[in-house]
């Protein structure tokens, strides 16, 4: 049987020298590609001789560390089911993971062992380790005696790899069930697609609890064999002496935002680089032209979910269009519908499916919502609204539960938010509906101001002027609040959610 198991990919294409350097740290160490396999095989010799087995869930809650990714990497190899949390969150949601995922192993920072220990002993986890935030802990101590030499196990591409749960903004979270065939296309799609070369280095410093960081970042520079700057976190001083000595940086919009704002950043910091990416939220079309002027690169912008990791790109070669998320990738298929079923006609709004080997198999333990969201045919429907223009491109409009209907008519935040965001004086705005009882839902503005003169002279009232006559009266915010930030997730989404209920009652 050929083996399919993710690590046996990646580890396939690693450098032959032993001594080639995979994570280089800011601190000047350096793990080659030799220590990543030989940590990993210590790890997942330590998850067998703790009685884990195939199958079983590995849960890790820790800081971004050289030993976080491994520990990701031998959990694969060993043929367990890897489940990053996220450090922020605190007692009720790792209560629920723990008690929804009952992982084997469960590895926690050094500061949060008691609570591990307490919520591990209700879930009936019953192994805690610890890994802290300089990448020393128990689970090093622990693995350090094991071989460090282990034979990857032989899985087959359905088998499952990792369990990645959604945010949970409506509802239960959901466990999105990722197997090693899932990741694996994606990941030699992207490999492809976005024309990783050797010699290539990736600056990272993007989250390893998520997606975007995870696999589409990891896996690429993996696959390649590269080099990567392996960052704990975005640091703009960071940024600007790592970017010289790199060729491909994958970042949050937030992060070139930061950029734009650093006067020293110019075209000198991107003279050697070949490829710059943004997901993970909308990137605004102010910021993609800025950036071209400023730095003479055209940002590449894609489109993807926890769900199934990327689904579409902007091209590699060829016009890399602002405000869009580009075409479907050669392993997904995507279709706009309309709410009877049928495909929707160019440039008209309606629902986003996608399929393909990327997309994952189902919700964990949830059988009736893994139908609930796939259609009779095979599709899944990822809740997000978005159009396709005349040459082929996709546009996401935003999601379908943050579509405001108001009068009965429907009124799509992303229209709006981007004639707000033009003003001058507004940094960047979010549209939610809020009730109302004659219309059923008030649109409701929330604006940032710019940090200047002209965002000091922001009103609601002067808003509302520069946009009536530009809008249709039923699209007109009914309120203004104007705000000195937006609260965002830790991949830099705007959480309507929260701002549905900041507002609600006033």
């Amino acid at each position: 049987m050929h083996n399919e198991n993710l690590y046996a990919l990646l580890a396939s294409r690693f450098p032959k020298r032993p001594d080639a350097p995979c994570m280089i740290l800011a601190d000047g160490r350096v793990w080659t590609y030799q220590d990543v396999e030989c940590a990993s095989a210590r790890m997942a010799n330590l998850m067998f001789s703790l009685g884990l087995r195939p199958g079983d869930r590995v849960a890790a809650q820790v800081e971004k560390t050289p030993e976080a990714l491994v520990l990701y990497l031998a959990a694969i190899r060993a043929g367990m089911v890897f489940l990053p949390l996220n450090p922020a969150y605190q007692r009720q949601e790792i209560d629920y993971f723990l008690g929804d995922a009952k992982p084997g192993l469960f590895v926690c920072r050094p500061q949060t062992r008691a609570l591990a220990n307490e919520l591990a002993a209700k879930a009936g986890v019953a192994n805690v380790l610890e890994l802290g935030d300089d990448g020393r802990g128990s689970l090093i101590d622990a693995a350090t005696p094991h071989p460090d030499t282990f034979d990857t196990l032989k899985r087959k591409g359905d088998d499952l790899a990792a369990i990645l749960y959604t945010s949970g903004t409506t509802g239960r979270s959901k466990g999105a069930m990722l197997t090693h065939r899932n990741l694996a296309v994606n990941a030699l799609t992207l490999h492809e697609y976005w024309q990783f070369t050797p010699g290539d280095v990736l600056l990272h410093m993007l989250p390893t609890f998520h997606v975007h960081g995870l696999f589409i970042a990891s896996h690429c520079a993996l696959l390649n064999g590269s080099a990567m700057f392996f960052e704990n976190k975005f640091d703009i001083a960071r940024a600007l002496k790592l970017l010289p000595q790199s060729t491909v940086f994958m970042g949050v919009p937030t992060y070139y935002v930061r950029l734009l704002a650093e006067q020293g950043f110019s075209r000198e910091h991107c003279a050697d680089m070949r490829l710059f990416i943004s997901g993970s939220a909308p990137l605004l079309k102010e910021t993609f032209d800025e950036f071209v002027k400023r730095s003479g690169h055209v940002i590449l912008e894609r489109y993807g979910m926890t769900e199934g990791g990327m689904f579409t790109s902007n091209p590699y070669d060829g016009e890399r269009r602002g405000g869009t998320v580009g075409f479907p990738l050669p392993c997904t298929k995507v279709r706009i519908i309309d709410d009877q079923g049928a495909p929707c006609k160019t440039g008209a709004i309606g629902n986003i499916q996608v399929r393909g080997g990327n997309v994952f198999v189902g919700y964990w333990q949830m059988p009736e919502k893994t139908k609930e969201e796939f259609t009779a045919d095979g599709w899944f429907k990822t809740g997000d609204m978005g159009m396709l223009d005349a040459d082929g491109y996709v546009s996401i409009i935003g999601r379908s539960k943050d579509l405001v209907i108001t009068g009965g008519l429907n009124v799509y935040p992303k229209e709006i938010e981007g004639m707000i965001d033009a003003l001058p004086g507004v940094a960047e705005s979010a549209i939610i509906g809020l009730p109302h009882p004659d219309f059923g839902e008030a649109v409701t503005a929330v604006v940032v101001r710019a940090k200047n003169d002209r965002g000091a002279a922001l009103s609601e009232a002067g808003i509302i002027a520069a946009l009536r006559g530009e809008l249709a009266n039923f699209k007109l915010p009914k309120t203004i609040h104007l705000v000195d930030d937006l609260p965002r997730n830790a991949m830099g989404k705007v959480q309507k959610n929260v701002l549905r209920e900041r507002y609600s009652g006033k």
